[in-house]
């Protein structure tokens, strides 16, 4: 097979996230973006060895599973959604099958619990991260998601099914304001522009909402018509604080260089499984508040008892599942790198009534020199890259008898968890929990068990 040559073949398989192991008559190769079943044309625009990967040019015929008749009008072009055309059932087969394939080449003698769905599939984002653009090279200013396998450009997405009417209110508001305003979007080559990106959260069990509008600092436009604009949009939530992040980074991430409340408060409230949570623009909160419900109560019944027991919420964000052990723990000690979600979490726990958490602000890797306590169980929800390596035999180390591991990212899940089964843990049972909807995206908990 060679290079920018092109070929069709049919999709046998998905590995997660979404490479697809396409067979043609000159070999299998590996293609993102496809569905089992599919038969597709692409270019090969990767050699490693005998190696190849793909890039996706068109589906020649569709897969038996494509049968969805509400399939969102921006699938295939939008880079969010993989699963759009695949029934729900069919999308948790596929996860399910993905997450076991790989926990089965790490461990041993476990239990595969399966996969458990989002309590809805549609609208169910609390957050979106929307980007300023072009919708191509030197176009009309657009917001919304990049196209699937492009950096640069951008499309409006005024009908994405993954978050409710509000989100799409405002966005669609927002890309008409600035589009008539003359102002120009941050491109990322030059490091010339003032649009970046927005931010909206929205709690689904207060209706509060949050726009944040991210910017450079090389204008300073009033906004307070574009305030006014957002207020008398007629929403069935409430917006409760409209913001303006200030971001300079060369990087294209949103980082917060300071914050200006334009109206109302810069956090919202949510709600989750009987508690109160103070979210800020930046804190971790599980982006699908009923899925969270369902995972996190998956976690307590991992956990089990914890009567008079530490317990060490290692990546604890704004304390969320710190507060939903604290009162069957004697303690709960949450570590967490933000300190704006630290702050959150605190405030949080006093305002729950929960007297026996304490939270740090710190890098895990740090901390864990730091801390005098020892714990009991530890609980680990890292970020998608997973734990850092040195983090790992200071985990290890205290020799709990179990922990409860929370991954949004399977491949990194069965890395860290080969360095435990290494070291005299075992996984005792594992289950996939869907946050994810029409994406390639699944949530895991494992539980370990350290062989005496």
């Amino acid at each position: 097979m060679k290079k920018g040559q092109e070929y069709t073949g049919t999709v046998a398989s998905v590995d997660f996230p979404n490479k697809g192991r396409v067979i043609c008559e000159d070999g299998t190769v590996t293609v993102k973006n496809v569905i089992p079943g599919q038969k597709v044309r692409f270019v090969i625009n990767k050699k490693h060895g005998d190696r190849c990967e793909g890039r996706l040019l068109e589906v020649i015929e569709k897969s038996p599973l494509e049968c969805a008749i509400d399939c969102c009008t921006h699938f295939g072009i939008c880079g969010g959604c993989t699963y759009q055309s695949i029934p729900y059932e069919e999308q948790l087969k596929i996860k399910a099958a993905q997450v076991k394939s790989m926990l089965d080449e790490a461990a041993e003698d476990y239990v595969f619990e399966g996969i458990t769905g989002s309590p809805i599939t549609r609208g169910y984002r609390n957050k979106m991260e929307f980007s300023f653009g072009d919708e191509y090279k030197d176009g009309p200013l657009s917001l919304g998601m990049h196209k699937r396998g492009s950096f640069y450009d951008v499309t409006a997405v005024d009908e994405c099914q993954i978050v409710d009417f509000d989100y799409r209110a405002i966005l669609s508001a927002s890309r008409r304001y600035f589009a008539a305003s003359g102002l120009k979007f941050y491109h990322k080559m030059r490091h010339e522009g003032y649009l970046r990106h927005l931010l909206v959260r929205k709690a689904h069990k207060t209706g509060e909402i949050m726009i944040d509008l991210v910017t450079s600092t090389q204008e300073s436009p009033d906004l307070q018509e574009y305030v006014k604009l957002l207020l008398n949009l007629k929403l069935d939530g409430t917006i409760t604080g409209i913001l303006n992040t200030h971001n300079d980074s060369l990087a294209d991430t949103v980082q917060n260089d300071g914050t200006d409340i334009l109206y109302g408060r810069d956090y919202i409230y949510e709600e989750l499984l009987g508690l109160r949570f103070k979210i800020t623009p930046f804190s971790f909160f599980q982006t699908n508040t009923l899925g969270a419900e369902v995972l996190y109560s998956k976690t307590r019944e991992y956990v089990g008892e914890l009567k008079n027991k530490v317990v060490f919420d290692l990546y604890s964000g704004t304390g969320t599942i710190a507060q939903l052990m604290a009162p069957a723990a004697g303690k709960v000690i949450g570590v967490e790198i933000v300190e704006e979600a630290v702050e959150a979490a605190k405030k949080n726990a006093a305002a729950n009534g929960l007297d026996n958490c304490e939270f740090i602000a710190g890098d895990v890797l740090k901390v864990l020199d730091e801390v005098e306590e020892k714990p009991d169980m530890i609980i680990l929800d890292p970020p998608r890259d997973g734990i850092h390596p040195k983090a790992l035999p200071k985990i290890i180390k205290y020799a709990v008898d179990h922990i409860v591991y929370i991954s949004c990212k399977p491949t990194s899940l069965v890395r860290d968890l080969e360095v435990f089964l290494e070291n005299g843990y075992r996984v005792d049972k594992a289950v996939a929990v869907d946050q994810f909807p029409w994406t390639s995206h699944v949530e895991t908990v494992c539980l370990l068990t350290r062989i005496k």
